[in-house]
């Protein structure tokens, strides 16, 4: 399973990377105009997004492979998922028909700063989920070696005799 993991170093670089180029597009060539466009917007979220999905994958299939998931991971996953669709509602809020500047045929787009505190707001969001499912699973993954240690010894027939090997008393 270390193909998945290795999956989800891909998925969190290319997520970073796509995250910076919608974050300073003039690193592509791109001739930067006044404030930020739809396509910065949706590339800043898609690279986000990758980042998240990517951390989770990585962490799951490194660390917790042979572990089911607790109760407080699972809700640290969906506290991920729901941070990162926060993010998309709150970046899109003007596209969408629900932010406080409706986009229409005369005007041009604006994002203003309600999205920009929604979008970071919910990155945070989205961080403290990854975080959540970490740290949830580091006790169950500190127990793990210690229950499978117990089942084996378990195994043993407590009936039979243990042999010691016999020492010298020579001095």
């Amino acid at each position: 399973m270390w193909r998945f993991a290795q999956v989800g170093i891909a998925l969190g670089a290319l997520g970073g990377i796509i995250c910076f180029m919608g974050l300073f597009p003039g690193v592509t060539g791109a001739v930067p105009t006044v404030g930020i466009g739809i396509v910065q917007v949706v590339m800043v979220l898609i690279g986000y997004t990758l980042l998240i999905l990517g951390a989770l994958t990585y962490l799951k299939f490194t660390f917790f492979l042979d572990v089911p998931a607790t109760l407080v991971q699972n809700i640290g996953t969906r506290l991920a998922l729901t941070g990162i669709l926060f993010a998309a509602l709150a970046g899109m809020a003007d596209i969408l028909g629900f932010g406080t500047h409706v986009h229409d045929d005369t005007s041009d787009l604006y994002f203003g700063q309600l999205q920009m505190i929604g979008i970071i707001a919910s990155f945070g969001l989205s961080s403290f989920g990854v975080l959540v499912y970490v740290l949830a699973g580091a006790k169950v993954a500190r127990l793990a070696p210690v229950e499978a240690l117990s089942e084996s010894i378990a195994g043993v027939d407590d009936t039979s005799e243990i042999q010691l090997p016999e020492l010298d008393d020579a001095p």
